[in-house]
């Protein structure tokens, strides 16, 4: 007789987050849930974790409808589960005990079953109370050990003792639970490692626990991490399913059919329907960009462990701003952003606190910008770290961010908050005369700027499709493939369209653009980020960085002074501010919230 072990598919949710960066239209993927289920896979990854603030950000759709539609669909018996991040339920920054109560509250009227819970710095004090709200909604709860390797040469955590000490704090702090999952983001963690941490996990919790295991393909090593975890005691293992499965995603339900041929333990699957289900799935997905390196195996991964849906969010965002030649210097510098920060597991938040901060040690120079995540992480503003931060970073992250460390409760800090909850939720949402609703509450807490313009109708969808939109009458269109990666591109007389993105771009023949040169008809563009003498002692404040215009805190006419605040871009998930760089008046402001700009394209115009 076969040991049976239990699969939850996770390519509704962490499948899309790996590969598409969890921007996935519901409609496209719905006759591909009902394949599944009716192919006998009925526990499903369904949303939480990046499926809740891209529907908003990227996609112009309500995550609680999609979650009502994906119920739907399934029918009543599936077992539907999401992903929250502990304090940080599902959203990058921390929540009060009103917004953790409320989302447990709200994912169990829309259909959820079960909520995967995990901090990702293994700070069991931020699973307390988040595990009791999802156990009192009557929802499941299964809590989380995070794992990763860190990279070769470092020491500290991230061992099978460290990980069997977590799991004694969680029973210690008397969490509900009704699983254990040991949650591998960044598929770092060696087969060894896994092997010895769910043995210690069964040996703690005996033989009736349910011990799950999920980890990534990014590193090439989750089939014999899931074969070490089975043997070693395991009851269930996470796969995703074509076109969403390997790479920087979960394994294949059918990769793991075969692993196991010939073993001890069978999946119970009816591979044939299987295979239907994921003929279904990628017709549903066909029109979707894939970018090349979601299908790849990263031997390098282990150096800068990254999470599968980081890595290919921020290659993307990287790419849609035209600086994906700096990825490989940004990835090596998440080496010692990680050594440096206390070890926290690289898994969401922490995962794009690390990128963030490699990023603007690349672009900035090293650690002369603290982002502002990697900073409150090493100061203790998400919980206590594995191990302590270098007190070097420390001091500059207080310094830089004007804030002084603190081992404070981050429940307890939040709720002290005026601008975290559900008041500062009502209020914003009273300023735009939007309904007072507990979902529009939840949505503007989390979702904040972005949340509040979904609610107004002011959201675009950013979905990448192979299809670009429709572009002008007589516009030609070309495929242009660089360092492999493809690029549909439409040219008009107006505008030109890359990738389904709309940009003002001039073309002439390159005789022309010389001429044009030598004769002094061009001007040299200023540096980006700095201010570009005009006429009549006026002043351009042109962009610093790619990014997307977040807040406008200025208008034509206003008085600044040098150093106030014009606005604010988001650029690879960070906030930058752009400041006056004169005393003057605001003569014009020449983008609009929600504009995409280029870096040193104008934003402003300051008379003087």
């Amino acid at each position: 007789m076969k040991k049976k072990i239990d699969l939850m598919v996770t390519a509704f949710r962490d499948g899309f987050q790996s590969v598409f960066g969890a921007r996935v239209a519901t409609a496209d993927f719905l006759p591909a849930v009902e394949a599944t289920v009716a192919a006998g896979l009925t526990h499903l990854e369904v949303g939480g974790g990046a499926r809740f603030q891209s529907l908003y950000f990227y996609c112009n759709e309500d995550a609680f409808d999609m979650m009502d539609a994906v119920r739907a669909a399934t029918g009543p018996q599936a077992n539907l589960q999401t992903l929250a991040r502990g304090v940080n339920v599902v959203g990058l920054d921390s929540q009060p005990r009103d917004m953790i109560k409320l989302h447990a509250e709200l994912f169990k009227k829309h259909g959820i079953t079960t909520i995967r819970n995990f901090d990702a710095l293994n700070d069991v004090n931020n699973l307390i109370y988040s595990g009791q709200c999802i156990h009192d909604a009557g929802l499941k709860h299964e809590v989380a050990v995070t794992l990763m390797a860190l990279p070769p040469g470092i020491e500290g955590a991230h061992t099978p003792e460290f990980y069997t000490q977590t799991l004694r704090d969680i029973l210690d702090a008397g969490i509900p639970f009704d699983s254990v999952v040991y949650k591998d983001a960044s598929g770092t963690a060696t087969p060894s490692t896994v092997r010895e941490s769910i043995r210690q996990a069964r040996e703690l919790l005996g033989a009736d626990a349910r011990i799950v295991f999920h980890t990534h393909e990014t590193a090439g090593v989750s089939i014999p991490c899931y074969l070490a975890a089975i043997e070693a005691g395991a009851n269930q293992v996470d796969c995703a399913l074509a076109p969403v499965s390997g790479g920087t995603s979960q394994p294949d339900v059918i990769s793991l059919w075969h692993a196991l041929r010939g073993s001890e333990y069978e999946l119970g699957i009816d591979v044939a329907k299987v295979r239907e289900a994921e003929e279904i799935f990628k017709e549903c997905m066909s029109e979707y960009f894939v970018p090349p390196e979601a299908r790849s195996v990263e031997p390098l991964i282990p150096f800068s462990p990254m999470p599968g849906g980081a890595l290919t969010a921020n290659t993307q965002m990287m790419r849609d701003n035209n600086i994906l030649d700096h990825y490989a210097e940004v990835a090596a510098a998440m080496e010692e952003v990680i050594s440096r920060g206390g070890y926290a597991t690289s898994v969401t938040p922490v995962s794009q606190f690390y990128f963030q901060q490699a990023f603007n040690n690349v672009m900035a120079g090293p650690w002369k910008k603290i982002a502002e995540g990697y900073g409150k992480m090493v100061l203790g503003y998400f919980g206590k770290t594995p191990t302590d931060p270098d007190p070097e970073i420390i001091q500059l992250a207080s310094q830089q961010l004007k804030l002084e460390p603190t081992s404070e409760n981050p429940v307890d800090l939040n709720d002290k908050d005026p601008t975290k909850g559900r008041g500062a939720a009502v209020k914003a949402l009273e300023a735009e005369g939007l309904p007072i609703t507990d979902e529009n509450v939840f949505i503007a807490a989390t979702c904040k700027e972005k949340g509040i313009a979904f609610l107004k109708g002011e959201a675009r969808q950013m979905i990448r499709k192979k299809k670009p939109r429709q572009a002008e009458k007589g516009s030609q269109s070309y495929v242009v493939t660089i360092d492999g990666s493809p690029y549909t591109v439409e040219i008009g007389e107006d505008a030109t369209i890359v990738n389904g993105r709309t940009y003002s771009v001039e073309v002439q023949p390159a005789d022309a653009a010389e001429a044009g040169s030598r004769a002094g008809d061009r001007t040299p563009s200023s540096q980006p980020g700095k201010a570009a003498a005009g006429k009549g002692g006026s002043t351009e404040v042109k962009a610093p960085l790619p990014g997307t215009v977040l807040r406008i805190s200025a208008k034509a006419g206003d008085k600044v002074s040098e150093g106030d605040a014009l606005l604010v871009l988001e650029s690879m998930k960070m906030e930058t501010a752009v400041a006056a760089p004169s005393d003057g008046t605001v003569d014009e402001i020449s983008v609009a919230v929600g504009d995409q700009v280029s870096a040193d394209q104008k934003l402003a115009v300051i008379r003087s």
